[in-house]
């Protein structure tokens, strides 16, 4: 047997600079009707994508290693993809649901995907990967449950509640798709929503009368599991329930060191479960936030999600101001520690009896390093573009599973460089990215401010650090992950910030079946 092999790649920052399923374990089928609706949530009528007639879309709720079965029609007027994020997709990866793996389901068409959530525990959610459409919705979670011979490492919540946030534009994502096309940024979005709907009026100034809110009923003395995903475009989020603490329980599949947070940065793409106990008077309601990070306050305080916690004792309505953000405009490390803090659980079983830590990341030797440069947009052929180390992405007509099953030649080159193409850094916005890997968790090791070098690696974390499948890069920083190769397929790696990511900043990475590597990144 091959030894293990691992890839290390390190995401740096420049500012200006037919499935296998197993017939002993249950299938679970949903059936997903994606259409067009009539929506409201931020006070001004516009097209959404429902599914089912909802927006946002049903939760799919499953357990361990159950196969799971989706029928999606497409009815809108468009070519339909849905991928599923974080979901591993083992030795099935033509049901990931993006370019390269899948062909897209043509208007009145359906298509039916078919895979098992093979050793997989935790929250994830579900969305429309092609054509910007995950910025008019289409989004909805997945909850894959725990075995019940296999025990999760808190008592069992009296409850299970799902909250999906995310940045909105009142233009659709089709009006968005012709701004980037003409190479103009999307500009600040015209809200947060959450559960698909705009916020409680907090402020008569900032906010307009008439719009649906949240409501979110909880009782006195009872403890829930609150899984939040960040669905939006592009913004960070900070997510806070006034008065109450966050305990971290999970990130996209993994058990965490348990511990308290007042609020918690959610990046794009990313995925938490907080434990929270309702331990408070019920005077008043509570309120539920979500707010920009990293931008002018007074510019963007209208981009904020407020929903309320009612407990069923509540005596009035929430009132006053919102619960603080992180005041850190002069401290950049704090959300960086934060996200440092987040610690993988060693002891705890996640869909497996073994413990988390019996896989020891830290013992694999690194054979092969690819390092990562996210740049601001370039022109190429006389378009915007953005690049992942200087290389901007073309999905060919063959999808690469298809060229890499059938042995078609010149569909797509394995020649993709471990150090990144130079070119003289342009002027840009400084944003946040968040990058995500299909079919993989990988361990978050280390991020800092300044240039990566191979001195860097002395500041590792070898033992807990988190595994997850979407990681942020701080502007002016880099993040190393870092990755043991064992899903045999063509995975997507990707920046999760769908303005980047529809400007091709992306790459398609395929392993032989016979070899099993471990990388970083």
């Amino acid at each position: 047997m091959a030894s293990p092999t691992v890839v290390s790649l390190f995401f740096v920052y420049i500012c200006l600079f037919a499935s296998l399923c197993f017939a002993d374990d249950p299938f679970v089928k949903y059936e997903f009707v994606v259409s067009y609706i009539t929506a409201s949530p931020l006070g001004v009528p516009q097209q959404v994508i429902a599914i089912n007639g909802h927006f946002p879309g049903p939760p799919i709720n499953v357990t361990t290693n159950n196969n799971v079965v989706v029928n999606v029609r497409n009815k809108l007027d468009e070519e339909l993809l849905m991928t599923w994020a974080g979901i591993q997709q083992r030795r099935s990866s033509w049901q990931d649901g993006v370019l390269g793996t899948n062909c897209p389901i043509p208007p009145k068409w359906n298509w039916t995907y078919q895979f098992q959530v093979k050793d997989q525990v935790g929250s994830f959610f579900y969305f429309p990967s092609i054509n910007f459409q995950r910025a008019s919705g289409g989004f909805g979670g997945f909850i894959i449950n725990n075995r019940d011979i296999i025990p999760i490492p808190f008592a069992t919540p009296d409850g299970d509640i799902t909250i999906l946030i995310g940045d909105w534009y009142t233009r659709n994502h089709t009006a968005l798709r012709r701004a980037l096309n003409g190479g103009k940024d999307l500009g600040m979005p015209d809200g947060v929503l959450i559960n698909g709907k705009g916020p409680y009026r907090y402020n008569t100034t900032l906010v307009p009368d008439g719009i649906d809110y949240e409501t979110i009923e909880v009782h006195p003395g009872k403890t829930y599991r609150i899984r939040v995903h960040n669905v939006g475009v592009s913004t960070s989020l900070n997510f806070r329930i006034q008065n109450h603490n966050l305990l971290l329980a999970e990130t996209e599949g993994s058990y965490t060191v348990q511990q308290n947070y007042t609020s918690l940065d959610i990046h794009v793409g990313q995925s938490s479960s907080f434990l929270v106990t309702m331990d408070q008077n019920a005077s008043t309601d509570y309120y539920i936030v979500a707010s920009a990070r990293f931008m002018n306050e007074s510019l963007w305080q209208r981009v904020t999600g407020v929903a309320i916690l009612r407990y069923s004792n509540s005596k009035g309505k929430a009132s006053g101001p919102l619960p603080d953000a992180p005041n850190d405009q002069y401290d950049k490390t704090f959300s960086m520690n934060q996200a440092r803090s987040i610690r993988w659980n060693v002891t705890a079983s996640g869909a497996r009896p073994n413990p988390q830590g019996s896989f020891r990341y830290g013992s694999i030797n690194v054979t092969e390093v690819y390092v990562l440069k996210n740049m601001p947009p370039v022109t190429i052929d006389g378009k915007r573009r953005t690049t992942l180390s200087g290389i901007s992405f073309i999905n060919p007509t063959t999808p690469i599973r298809l060229a890499d099953q059938f042995k078609v030649k010149g569909v797509y080159k394995l020649d993709f460089p471990t150090m990144p193409i130079e070119r003289t850094p342009e002027d840009g916005n400084i944003y946040y990215k968040c990058y995500h890997m299909d079919g993989y968790a990988f361990f978050v090791v280390g991020m800092d401010y300044g240039e990566w070098t191979e001195n860097s690696r002395g500041t590792y974390n070898k033992w807990d650090g988190i595994a997850r499948s979407t990681t942020q890069v701080f502007p002016g920083a880099w993040t190393a992950i870092l990755i043991s190769l064992d899903n045999v397929g063509v995975w997507n790696l990707r920046t999760e910030n769908l303005d980047s990511w529809y400007l091709r900043s992306r790459n398609k990475y395929g392993w032989i079946p016979s070899i099993s590597k471990s990388y970083m990144l």
